[in-house]
């Protein structure tokens, strides 16, 4: 498949392949050799370009963001999997939200060959937040995107897309603060001011400031997986997974009193995923009462106790479809699902395959894994 090349237009694309609304990231490819079913070779992917859009009033630090992340993505010789460039309209100058403006390397062209367009911060003008509409020249450049380039907003840019057209009937999230001045503008577009990003497989949105390196890392899992992520993350020093669905706002990222916090029951849960753990199981390992357990774990983490289970459950599932050959019914089993139908229930509706064509795409290349 065609690898990422990043473009800052802080706009993202991929290819599309197969059917309507099927996207398919840039990934190696496996193929069988001189007609062995057990022969494979690995095909080396092309680098997935990224154009990162910048426009007047964009913040700077989330303009840099695609590109530290992106750049971070190595494939396990250390090639860059993804390119990423950076362009704004007619190759202008860039007036920023602070004291200095911004020279790019590209106009909107860069645009047209992108498979991910990323577009970045700007706070909604005072005429977008009146009207609801862009000017012209954004209008067109947003319409010139390729219906199959994958879409990113950072932020508030939100805005723009919804202005655009391009999250009509979608589910949509931006900074908390203008969920509602964003709801009241684009009543078609269900938004959501308490998770991080959203994935609608081709166009995506993030909440503010640091959920874009999340949603980033989180195309890159998506594209290459979790090894590929966590190494790009611990590259930028970033947390390796927070999943889309956690809160924007948390209350107490370091609680006051250690000897009060959950964190000692998490690592606990986290060595015993294949066990059956229940919400008192973690309650009674905290010392705490259910209500005081399950009101200070989502203090401090964002979700409640069981949701942040199942994500650790399926992120580890997916660490170990990709680094071994084990069957899909001992994973589950040592995930802590009741069973693999329950596995690929969640692989369905959390990274939209199947767990074994999950594997396909990121497991140990050229070894036939047991089912």
């Amino acid at each position: 498949m065609a690898a990422h090349r990043v473009v800052l237009l802080f706009v993202v694309g991929v290819v599309r392949r197969g059917g309507p609304g099927t996207i398919h990231p840039a990934v190696s490819v496996r193929a069988c050799v001189s007609g062995l079913r057990d022969t494979c070779r690995t095909i080396p992917a092309m680098t997935h370009r990224i154009a990162v859009l910048a426009l007047d009033g964009v913040l700077p630090l989330d303009l840099g963001i695609p590109a530290r992340v992106f750049n971070e993505a190595r494939a396990s010789d250390g090639s860059r999997l993804y390119s990423v460039g950076t362009c704004s309209i007619g190759g202008r100058p860039v007036r920023t939200r602070e004291d200095f403006r911004l020279v790019v390397e590209h106009d909107e062209s860069l645009l047209e060959t992108a498979d991910t367009v990323v577009i970045a911060t700007q706070e909604p003008t005072p005429q977008l937040l009146a009207t609801g509409t862009l000017p012209e020249d954004v209008t067109a450049v947003l319409k010139a995107i390729r219906p199959e380039t994958r879409i990113v907003s950072l932020c508030t840019s939100a805005f723009l897309l919804a202005a655009a057209g391009l999250l009509d009937g979608l589910r949509a999230t931006t900074h908390w603060t203008l969920c509602e001045a964003f709801a009241e503008l684009f009543p078609g577009i269900e938004i959501d001011p308490n998770v991080l990003f959203v994935d609608n497989g081709r166009i995506l949105t993030s909440a503010g400031g640091a959920a874009g390196i999340d949603l980033c890392l989180h195309l890159v899992r998506r594209d290459h997986g979790t090894g590929v992520a966590a190494a790009a993350a611990r590259r930028c020093v970033a947390a390796p997974w927070r999943e889309g669905g956690q809160a924007q706002f948390i209350e107490h990222v370091v609680p006051q009193d250690a000897d009060r916090s959950t964190s000692a029951t998490r690592q606990w849960a986290l060595e015993r995923l294949a066990e059956p753990l229940t919400l008192e199981d973690m309650a009674g390992h905290a010392h705490m009462s259910v209500r005081t357990f399950t009101r200070r774990f989502r203090q401090e983490t964002g979700l409640s106790p069981l949701k942040w289970l199942a994500q650790r459950r399926l992120a580890h599932a997916r660490h170990l479809l990709e680094s071994t050959t084990l069957p899909v019914a001992r994973i589950a089993r040592a995930c802590g699902f009741s069973d693999p139908v329950a596995l690929r229930r969640q692989f369905h509706t959390y990274v939209g395959l199947s767990p074994a064509a999950y594997r396909r795409t990121h497991g140990v290349p050229g070894v036939t894994a047991g089912r």
